[in-house]
């Protein structure tokens, strides 16, 4: 019984592994190759670019995205922890608790510091 289920997960990620994969082999074997200078240019919108392509953001751009993401993953608990609130008991509303005032804690810190500024 033990060995069919091994046996299901080996062909689930063999197939998972041939549909990635797939794709790439066709376009490789069916796709046009015709270099030229056009296309290795740059291309930001239909416009030609001007001096250097590359731009440095500064660090605090990324810090906002990594903030929204992680009280975007904050959000994503809380919504199956209330669902299930009622079968969990005291001990799962005092673990949100400090799950909330970590998360809460991190937000202060980085309003104190003036992460959450656009200027």
């Amino acid at each position: 019984m033990v060995v069919y289920n091994y046996i299901f997960v080996g062909l689930l990620l063999v197939v998972a592994i041939g549909f990635a994969a797939a794709p790439l082999v066709l376009v490789a074997v069916i796709a046009p190759r015709k270099r030229s200078l056009t296309k290795a240019d740059t291309y930001e919108c239909g416009v030609k670019t001007h001096g250097e392509t590359w731009v440095r953001f500064r660090i605090q751009y990324y810090i906002y995205a990594i903030m929204f993401v992680v009280f975007d993953v904050e959000t994503v608990f809380l919504y199956p922890w209330a669902t299930a609130y009622g079968g969990l008991g005291m001990f799962a509303l005092v673990e949100m608790v400090i799950f909330l005032a970590l998360l809460s804690a991190g937000l202060g810190y980085a309003w104190a510091k003036g992460v959450l500024r656009w200027v």
